[in-house]
């Protein structure tokens, strides 16, 4: 099963002008789910992350189970008023809006090579936030990976000082 069929586009959501790329299709369908996990891992396998990194809420879906693949950790960055305790924060702008991106502040990657993985590569602001994130917990980026990167946006122009990879770029 090639996971890029299940892959929708949909016109103008959440705003006019926005074509909006669903993964979750991909992610019900177990085939689909094993093969993008799959190619995923085996792109990440030559750096040897020590943990992945997650944005909030579609990186949680892939993070969780590359992590699991891989044998290494998992630090999900949420939004907002996620977390209890002193957190440690990035605010980042999207294509469509702002928002931020928090971490515990007693997290420690001091070290650790981390490798920042989400669905879509757009404006690169999402990532670029967590990268900022990492570096501040005392980790070092290894890496970017997404299934999709948009070109028309350019995110890969902002993400510097580590590879980054898309499984499908449109």
């Amino acid at each position: 099963m090639d996971w890029r069929s299940k892959v929708r586009t949909i016109p103008d959501f959440p705003t006019a002008g926005v074509l909006f790329r669903d993964v979750l299709p991909a992610f019900s369908d177990p085939a689909a789910l094993r093969g993008l996990v799959t190619e995923m891992a085996e792109r990440l396998r030559p750096v040897h992350p020590d943990v992945i990194v997650a944005p909030e809420a579609r990186g949680f879906l892939i993070g969780a189970p590359l992590a699991l693949e891989l044998g290494v950790g998992l630090l999900p960055v949420r939004k907002p008023g996620k977390l209890p305790g002193p957190v440690v924060a990035e605010e980042y702008a999207l294509e469509y809006g702002k928002s931020r991106l928090e971490a515990s502040a007693e997290t420690r990657l001091t070290g650790l090579a981390a490798v920042v993985v989400d669905d879509v590569l757009a404006t690169g602001g999402t990532v670029l936030a967590a990268a900022r994130l990492v570096e501040a917990l005392g980790g070092h980026v290894a890496g970017y990976l997404f299934l999709l990167e948009l070109l028309d946006l350019k995110g890969r122009e902002r993400l510097t000082g580590a590879p980054v990879e898309a499984l499908w770029s449109l």
